[in-house]
């Protein structure tokens, strides 16, 4: 197949067309008429000499084909609206702007005190600096493709093919009620708490998965109360008294309200978190995306 000659205005009307299922009604969307529109979709399906659209008697409906380049094309407008964002940066005087992908405890922890304290610093004026949460795997897997420059993600994680450097270790614990059987202990084994109902984090979260992992290593299973999103839902659901959650020690000491619960530390040797930031290659980076690495690399470990 020849090289395709795709532009963003037909990979918008292409995307119009599948969201509506009519050429009309696409037209409409991006105040054409629709006779343009059927001649670019027509334009399109010659270069690809496939059938993108079945046509209907009353619209059309995309083929597994038209499925397919429906993604890409998504893919391919998104990604070239963050270029027309990052140039329009530097033309209003921005120097650098970084893309940055970091999971929900690193955004909670530390990194947004210190992206702040980065972006205060006389030097840093003109950087800016977009910060998109994601869990552990996705934050690797959207480096290693070229989504942001920068991730921060936990060193359990796969990072194969990626560069990283130290940035900073959090501490998990299990978080009970001050009356709880478990409240009187500074420390315990994490098999010790499977005794009791917890609170769960969704099953593409790392830590769930170290943690149900966990449990079938001691001969437990794992028993989940509610699912909750993030470690701050998960302590109101400990403050309610309807089950016990981990939560790193630098969560609970960051939050409000914890008067009447109890943070135990766990002793198993995973409860120690070490998070890296990573990245493709350092000479491949922007200036100012070197900087923030090298800013965040100096924190406290």
């Amino acid at each position: 197949m020849a090289q395709l000659q795709l532009d963003l205005t037909t990979l918008r009307l292409f995307v119009a067309v599948c969201e509506t299922r009519n050429f009309v009604h696409a037209a409409q969307r991006q105040n054409l008429v629709g006779s343009a529109v059927s001649k670019r979709i027509a334009t399109l399906e010659a270069q690809i000499k496939t059938p993108l659209f079945v046509r209907q008697r009353h619209g059309v409906s995309p083929t597994p084909a038209g499925e397919t380049f429906l993604e890409y094309a998504r893919t391919m407008l998104g990604e070239a609206q963050r270029a027309e964002q990052a140039m329009a940066a530097y033309a209003s005087g921005v120097r650098g702007q970084v893309r940055l992908l970091a999971t929900a405890s690193v955004m909670t922890e530390s990194l947004a005190d210190d992206i702040v304290e980065f972006m205060r610093l006389p030097a840093h004026a003109g950087i800016k600096v977009d910060v998109e949460e994601r869990f552990s795997p996705e934050v690797a897997r959207g480096v290693r493709e070229g989504h942001a420059s920068l991730g921060i993600t936990w060193d359990t994680v796969d990072l194969q093919g990626l560069k990283t450097a130290v940035y900073r270790s959090d501490h998990l614990g299990i978080v009970v009620p001050a009356g709880h059987a478990l409240a009187g202990f500074k420390k315990v084994d994490f098999a010790q708490t499977l005794v009791w109902e917890q609170v769960s984090l969704p099953s593409s979260s790392a830590v769930q998965v170290l943690l149900e992992r966990a449990a079938a290593q001691s001969g437990q299973k794992f028993q989940s109360r509610a699912m909750v999103s993030n470690f701050e839902a998960g302590l109101r659901m400990a403050r309610s008294g309807l089950a016990i959650c981990v939560v790193p020690l630098e969560i609970f000491r960051a939050t409000q309200n914890t008067a009447k619960l109890k943070w135990v530390g766990l002793k198993d040797e995973w409860a120690t978190r070490h998070f890296l930031l990573c990245y493709r290659q350092r000479e491949q980076l922007s200036a100012a995306a070197q900087l923030l690495v090298d800013h965040l690399h100096r924190q406290p470990q």
